[in-house]
């Protein structure tokens, strides 16, 4: 992976849904988990509306506005229900 990507992983649905469950995404600079969200549904039309997916970035859960850097780890899942 190289400075400018990110490492992004896919769970569940959203894996069987983009027929990969891991791939490198180069990105320009810092990107708000929303925005980044954006050019997922762009390139996965299939997964939307992403605005209902949950993100959690560098192993930890994160909200829409987190900032995510070259370099981190991404992984993109459904909500999850209880019952």
């Amino acid at each position: 992976m190289s400075g400018t990507a990110i490492n992004v992983l896919y769970f569940a649905q959203i894996a069987e849904l983009t027929q990969t469950r891991q791939e490198s995404w180069e990105i320009e600079g810092p990107i708000s988990g929303a925005d980044w969200l954006s050019r997922l549904e762009q390139r996965y039309p299939q997964l939307a509306p992403t605005k209902r997916l949950k993100l959690a970035v560098n192993q930890f859960h994160a909200r829409p506005d987190v900032v995510i850097k070259p370099g981190d780890e991404v992984a993109v899942f459904e909500p999850v229900t209880g019952g």
